[in-house]
């Protein structure tokens, strides 16, 4: 289940649910499943708890049965909160998923926004910020007088720009993140934002930075898109990815990694000339770290590091 449990609504399905976790706790996860299954003959229409029965038999090694519970809960649940459908499609041999549900999302960081830095930094030895900030120093950025933080989270990159901003906004699809940003008071704008339904508008911006999330954004080529076309002069783009041998990778973990080749022509297809690509180690995940890399793209270049480089495309 995602984040904190959510109730069926009926008192006994709760303690029967809550036995199973203590089981699965203990991975009997055949005994597991069948305490699940005799809470939801009590709460039949319970989405959480078909997607956590779901886990509970793929767990147990019957991936038949974990696909027909995620698939309940998707029936309940069409915006599919809890990522059933991207469990189902880690199932294929080739997962065929190129977004992430933006229920998921939501309800993924609602539930973990009040743990969220104390896990991200303390736990995984997260650097995304460190490592746009030093990326975007080696291409001459100095400062911008308007910048937008797409998918800003509790605000970790807030932080870092504020000094070289003057004015900083930011969108999250989580309220709960987005509270969580606030308290910082670093922003001078925080909207909610699915940033895959991001319209372009009249405003333009000196820098627009992603850090850390596009991997659950999935495909590239809307949301780049749009920053190409919301870019002031000399504006730049930047953020970072998961490393990934596929165009387009659904791990385990249910985020997406990308190609260093797939992302360079989504940029270039949409006009970004002027490209350096930094590789980098962004987190840490069950102990292994996490390659990445870090990209900085102008549809026209910042003056300093490209009159040297020619304009060409350069990987540090």
């Amino acid at each position: 289940m995602v984040g904190t449990p959510f109730s069926s609504g009926h008192p006994l399905a709760d303690r029967r649910a809550d036995f199973a976790a203590t089981m699965a706790a203990s991975a009997a996860w055949a005994d597991a499943a069948e305490v699940m299954s005799s809470a939801l003959e009590l709460a039949p229409d319970w989405a959480a708890g078909w997607y956590q029965l779901g886990d509970y038999f793929e767990s147990a090694g019957d991936a038949e049965a974990a696909a027909s519970a995620w698939r309940k809960a998707i029936e309940l649940e069409p915006s599919d909160p809890f990522g059933a459908g991207l469990k189902i499609d880690l199932q294929r041999a080739v997962p065929v998923a190129e977004t992430m549900p933006t229920a998921f999302v939501e309800t993924l960081f609602d539930q973990y926004a009040p743990r969220f830095e104390a896990s991200l930094v303390g736990k995984l030895d997260y650097t995304g910020p460190d490592v746009i900030m030093r990326a975007l120093t080696d291409v001459g950025f100095e400062r911008a007088s308007k910048v937008i933080d797409l998918g800003c989270g509790t605000g970790l990159m807030g932080q870092a720009l504020r000094d070289r901003c003057d004015w900083l906004g930011g969108y999250d699809v989580s309220q709960e993140m987005l509270k969580q940003a606030a308290h910082k008071g670093v922003y001078d704008f925080l909207g909610k934002q699915d940033l895959c339904e991001l319209d372009v508008s009249d405003i333009r911006y000196d820098l627009i930075v992603a850090a850390d999330v596009f991997i659950y954004v999935g495909a590239l080529e809307r949301v780049i898109g749009w920053a190409a076309n919301s870019l002031a002069p000399r504006g730049q783009l930047a953020f970072t990815v998961e490393r990934g041998d596929a165009p387009l990778e659904l791990r385990e973990s249910r985020r997406f990694a990308h190609s260093e080749d797939y992302v360079l022509g989504v940029l270039r297809r949409a006009g970004f000339k002027y490209i350096t690509l930094t590789d980098c180690v962004l987190r840490k995940d069950r102990g292994e770290d996490v390659k990445a890399f870090c990209v900085v793209a102008g549809v026209e270049p910042l003056v300093s590091r490209f009159d040297r480089d020619g304009g060409e495309v350069v990987a540090a």
